[in-house]
């Protein structure tokens, strides 16, 4: 059941987790350090301004799109959110300062991707989360290859996943984006260096174009943060993933049960 509180902006929670935080006043407020990577791998894949055209999966209170439409003026948005109490509840609470540009779909994110026109999308960002999990069936090398089939040459897919050590799920998910994108495809991680080393659980974001990925200038833009984070690419990502292996539908299984606290904001 989602729940909105306003302390300084709109706080939405799903089933006691933190979702989105909203200013409506301020666009540019990405009060998640997770928001801030994926608002990075998008700025950085292409020229600032330019418009772009983008599939969220997972709409939540909308700060992704809502933030693109802001800084790249024209950009054309689908946003696909499961939960059609949430998006009628956003919709009335938080409403969009330019629903126009935005078309909001209440579909399962994979069954839709089913239906999207081949090619069509600069950008895929994959943030769907049931309560505080994401569910099985977007966790597949099927699932990332209907994305990755709505993606125009050279776009970007963006994942947001959350993991701790021994990161059994991160590493299989790196792996399966992997056998999406192979080489010379590029894909990159982005997290805290204390998630990276284990010290607690968290959000991490991979990102992943058939195109040379910006890794240079995401590197800049998440060392420049509040809250800084790592790009791991490369031999570094090749160990990093080790020997874990891609997740079919067979297989897969929802991302693990964050421990209690482990999203508390205060």
């Amino acid at each position: 059941m989602p729940d909105v509180d306003r302390p300084r902006g709109w706080l939405l929670t799903v089933d006691g987790a933190p979702q989105s935080y909203v200013d409506l006043d301020d666009p540019e407020c990405l009060e998640f350090e997770y928001v801030r990577r994926i608002a990075y791998a998008l700025e950085a894949g292409s020229a600032p301004g330019e418009p772009v055209a983008a599939v969220h999966l997972g709409g939540g209170g909308m700060t992704v799109p809502r933030w693109l439409a802001w800084a790249r003026p024209g950009s054309r948005q689908d946003v696909v959110e499961a939960d059609r109490r949430l998006a009628a509840l956003v919709a009335e609470h938080l409403p969009l300062a330019d629903p126009a540009s935005v078309t909001v779909h209440t579909a399962d994110a994979r069954a839709w991707l089913a239906t999207a026109a081949e090619a069509s999308a600069d950008a895929v960002v994959a943030d769907v989360f049931g309560g505080a999990r994401v569910p099985a069936h977007l966790t597949s090398v099927e699932f990332v290859r209907a994305a990755r089939r709505v993606l125009r040459p050279g776009g970007v897919y963006v994942a947001n996943v959350a993991d701790a050590a021994p990161f059994a799920f991160l590493r299989s998910q790196l792996a399966t984006v992997r056998a999406v994108f192979p080489a010379p495809a590029e894909i990159c991680l982005l997290a805290e260096p204390g998630v990276l080393r284990g010290r607690r659980f968290g959000n991490a974001v991979l990102v992943a174009s058939a195109a040379p990925l910006p890794v240079d200038a995401l590197a800049r833009l998440c060392a420049a943060d509040a809250f800084p984070a790592r790009v791991v690419h490369g031999a570094a990502l090749d160990r990093f993933i080790g020997r874990a292996r891609p997740v079919y539908d067979t297989s897969a299984a929802p991302s693990p049960t964050p421990p209690d606290g482990a999203f508390t904001v205060g």
